[in-house]
């Protein structure tokens, strides 16, 4: 295994990031790219340690829509069929003939009484079907509810809505080198009072084992007033940090994660909202310079913002 300098004693070590010390007990990255810890959970069963709230809150749009369209589509059918096996005959208005008009007569009867509905196309004339019909009425309105809640959650949730640049960057800066990755956000709100937190997460050898070490990465500037534009995040390689002497070879060898930890207020929202992102030492472009992604419009009267070049870059000439 590739062995790096003995890291700088200036750098200053951090022990309460939540992550596990023995690195062989750890396998892969700290976070996922969208933020996530990269962790699974055993040893309880499966209901036990799952949250459907919070999967079906964040679950993607089209994910969620399609689970609730299913769900209605599996109920109404699982009623239908009850009915359909209980006959038609006990229903008024049901004198179709073929076997699927008189299933789709049942689905759609399922359907009125699920929705609370009750359009008078049918109605049930036995006393053990009108129990079903009054029992899936009754699952209806608390599915209703489930759903209205759920909506509402996506939708009142507060969330930062930032995108990360895919890579981070080694650029000079300042006659000397710095790390740099680059956020903005993406949507019509208005974030104030930004705090970035960068921690660098590197595997090193103590004492003749490999183990985590986390060391705080000092920013240039680690918040802003107002996060309407993008913000270029810079960790100076200077002598506190702990990249300080690192070869080209170091960074092109090293095994290490840059965590990122973004909070800001939301006014829309009126609450404080989080993000989150990493970068592996894989994921570090050596060399390189991010493009300018806004500038003055045509007239002169706003500023336009380009979130298409949020992962532009160019290669520069780098000393070590």
């Amino acid at each position: 295994m590739f062995k790096i300098k003995k890291i700088n004693p200036e750098a200053k070590s951090e022990i309460n990031t939540g992550f596990g010390v023995n690195s062989s007990d750890y396998g892969g990255r700290f976070l996922h790219k969208n933020g996530k810890p990269n962790i699974q959970i055993k040893g309880i069963s499966t209901i036990e340690r799952i949250s459907w709230y919070h999967i079906l809150l964040d679950m993607p749009r089209w994910k969620f829509l399609l689970t609730i369209v299913l769900f209605y589509l599996c109920v109404n059918l699982l009623f239908a069929s009850v009915y359909y096996l209980l006959g038609l005959q006990e229903f008024g208005g049901s004198a179709t003939s073929s076997h699927f008009r008189q299933f789709m007569e049942a689905f759609f009867f399922s359907s009125q009484s699920f929705t609370v509905g009750g359009y008078g196309r049918a109605d049930a004339g036995h006393l053990l079907i009108n129990s079903l019909c009054a029992f899936e009425a009754f699952l209806g309105l608390l599915s209703l509810a489930v759903v209205t809640g759920l909506l509402y959650g996506r939708f009142s949730r507060p969330k930062a809505y930032l995108r990360f640049s895919e890579k981070a960057i080694l650029a000079p800066f300042h006659e000397q080198k710095a790390i740099m990755l680059r956020l903005a956000p993406f949507k019509n709100t208005t974030l104030t009072d930004a705090e970035a937190k960068v921690t660098l997460g590197l595997i090193v050898e103590e004492n003749g084992n490999m183990v985590n070490k986390f060391y705080q990465l000092p920013l240039e500037y680690s918040t802003v007033n107002s996060l309407t534009l993008s913000w270029t995040i810079v960790h100076p390689i200077t002598e506190t940090s702990p990249f300080y002497n690192f070869t080209k070879e170091d960074f092109e060898n090293a095994q290490g994660e840059i965590l990122v930890y973004i909070k800001a207020f939301d006014d829309m929202f009126s609450n404080t909202v989080v993000s989150r992102t990493s970068y592996t030492l894989k994921e570090l472009v050596i060399g390189a310079k991010f493009n300018p992604m806004y500038h003055r419009s045509e007239h002169e009267n706003k500023t336009l913002l380009h979130l298409d070049k949020l992962n532009s870059y160019k290669t520069v000439e780098l000393d070590f």
